[in-house]
């Protein structure tokens, strides 16, 4: 609302006082506007008269702002004073006597910035229920849609609410006025009709909640209003017709999503974790764990690991040498063998469906899935290197096994224990572990920058006075010093190299000062923030282990639905090939 308020400081909406600039007997623009302004209904005597004897009227373009379509009304409307402007009633008892009263209180801004927005849209960003119900009596449209640019969910400094007058009283929490314009019996707002974006008014209440405990009950408040109004109306009105048109929170906006996806898809639902643990469902994920899950994620894991003993196995016994290598006997035929294996694995791995990694399901299954295609990538890029007769295929290789010994951490999940303790793994690895190595890194460059022009490589070499250190590597050399001052973080440094440096007496500075920062400092905040990580989410690690068990089970019924059927007694509600076998009671319907 910060945006909508700030908006009203503008000069669009309220003027200076502007010059009167009529004569008597005679009403300019500028003067209706500086009396709506002001809130003066008695020097606005004589304007019906002044309006019938030159044929015109509120709306005609003499009294318009010509750069935005402005009104007297809009203009009174946005100067409320206590809540009150006296000129309001004035003009539409005018606009009433020159039959223009429709025409005026359906007037919009026509600029591009407040386009659509009418004096109903005004009353209610206003606030002013009396003048809400006033505009309701004589007509007001109750389905304007204000389209403008400051009215735009995309906009920087704008206030996105649904175009529609309802959506606005129903996202700035005015239950009276929703109330009002669902159940006036002028014109009763169209709770199904949707914005340029397709959002209803349950949209918008989802798009406008922030998870904050006050917003959050304001909102839920107003939503079930809505619903309630809503269904009210069905009931007393027994409308086939609108009966037959589907519940109201089943409207998909244009991007195909319900209000109960939008706020998934959004992150406004709090307590989706929480369901978890809710019964009946806890009981129901407890016997499909029992039932079928925890074998097939058995036999998953003992595929896995006879998966990874052929590809350990084949990465032991490779052949030294120029790849790629002849087959030349039965042990090459097993070798053979096994690095096929090896890759229809990691191929499979690679394009397994999964869902794709994102940085809202990183603690879910976004971390392991990342893990696994790292796996499957870096070998099938060691295949191609291997085929082409580089050597350097071994690198990759060797890194790619050790991430396969690490997926096998994915089926700990399989234990409770196991996978809460993984999942605060994954945890400490995101979050704490990562901003560490991002500011150590910083530290391990920068010292070793200042580090290397500081040595005299010929001067130690003349200090030494033997020919076999001059080939040993020198802390002239970026990438040794680095790795030098890594040993110092590690309490493995040697002292010695002093002898190389020209200024001693900076050299010790510098080294002095990166221990305490890396070795003292961020070693020691890195142990406090994980130990403070573990504390806050040990009630959290279980909720995620649940949410991971749970994307199981989808998994693996999504798998082969009809197998599932017809072994569990699993059908799908919405496919019609799928149905009950003669004899077989349902026992699950999703």
């Amino acid at each position: 609302l910060s945006s909508t308020a700030s908006r009203f400081a503008t000069n669009d909406f309220v003027d200076k006082d502007p010059t009167n600039n009529g004569t008597a007997g005679e009403f300019t623009k500028e003067q209706v506007f500086n009396e709506a302004f002001e809130g003066n209904a008695a020097r606005l005597h004589g304007l019906l008269h002044y309006l019938q004897h030159n044929n015109m009227r509120l709306t005609s373009p003499e009294f318009k702002d010509k750069t935005n379509g402005k009104t007297a009304l809009l203009k009174a409307l946005l100067n409320l004073k206590n809540g009150q402007n006296d000129t309001i009633d004035v003009f539409l008892d005018i606009a009433e006597k020159t039959g223009d009263l429709k025409n005026l209180i359906n007037a919009e801004f026509t600029d591009k910035f407040y386009k659509g927005q009418t004096p109903l849209h005004v009353a209610i960003e206003r606030r002013s229920f009396r003048y809400v119900e006033l505009l309701l009596t004589k007509g007001a449209d109750v389905q304007a849609k204000a389209t403008g640019e400051f009215f735009q969910h995309n906009a920087k400094q704008g206030f996105y609410f649904g175009e529609l007058p309802l959506s606005l009283a129903a996202c700035t929490n005015q239950p009276r006025i929703v109330t009002l314009l669902m159940l006036n019996p002028h014109r009763r707002a169209e709770v199904r009709d949707q914005d340029s974006q397709g959002n209803t008014v349950l949209h918008i209440l989802v798009i406008t909640a922030d998870n904050t405990e006050g917003n959050t009950k304001k909102i839920t408040e107003m939503y079930d209003r809505v619903l309630f109004l809503h269904n009210k109306l069905k009931k007393e009105t027994q409308n086939s017709q609108e009966a037959g048109r589907g519940k109201l929170e089943e409207i998909q906006n244009n991007r195909g999503l319900t209000p109960l996806k939008l706020a998934a898809k959004l992150g406004r639902i709090q307590n989706r974790p929480e369901m978890l643990e809710i019964e009946p469902l806890r009981s129901l994920l407890e016997e499909k764990w029992d039932m079928f899950a925890s074998k097939l994620f058995l036999l998953n894991f003992l595929v896995y690991l006879m998966y990874l003993i052929i590809f350990t196995t084949v990465a032991l016994h490779r052949k030294d040498g120029q790849p790629p290598f002849p087959v030349e006997g039965p042990v090459d035929c097993l070798r053979c063998v096994g690095e096929m294996v090896s890759v229809v694995g990691a191929l499979k791995f690679f394009y397994q469906s999964r869902n794709r990694p994102n940085l809202q399901a990183l603690f879910t299954d976004g971390f392991s899935d990342i893990l696994f295609f790292l796996q499957a990538t870096l070998l099938l890029v060691c295949t191609v290197l291997y085929f082409c007769g580089r050597r350097e295929y071994v690198g990759l290789l060797v890194i790619s096994l050790a991430l396969a010994w690490i997926n096998i951490l994915y089926y700990s999940r399989g234990s409770k224990q196991l996978g809460k303790y993984y999942v605060m793994m994954q945890n400490m690895i995101l979050g704490d572990l990562l901003h560490f190595l991002c500011v150590y890194s910083v530290f391990l460059f920068g010292f070793s920058a200042g580090k290397t022009p500081k040595i005299n490589l010929t001067d130690a070499s003349a200090v030494q006075g033997q020919s076999s250190d001059a080939d040993k590597p020198k802390f002239s050399n970026l990438r040794f010093t680095v790795l030098e001052m890594f040993k110092f973080t590690i309490g493995m440094g040697d002292l010695q190299f002093t002898d190389q440096a020209e200024y001693k007496e900076v050299f010790y500075v510098l080294l002095i000062c990166y221990i305490v920062l890396t070795y003292i400092l961020a070693l020691n905040m890195l142990i406090a923030l994980m130990g403070n990580t573990v504390e806050r989410i040990s009630s959290q690690s279980e909720i995620i282990w649940n949410l991971q068990v749970g994307n199981h089970y989808r998994v693996v019924e999504e798998r082969d639905w009809k197998q599932w059927r017809s072994d569990l007694g699993v059908q799908r509600k919405e496919d019609p090939l799928l149905y009950n076998p003669p004899g077989r009671k349902q026992t699950t319907r999703l």
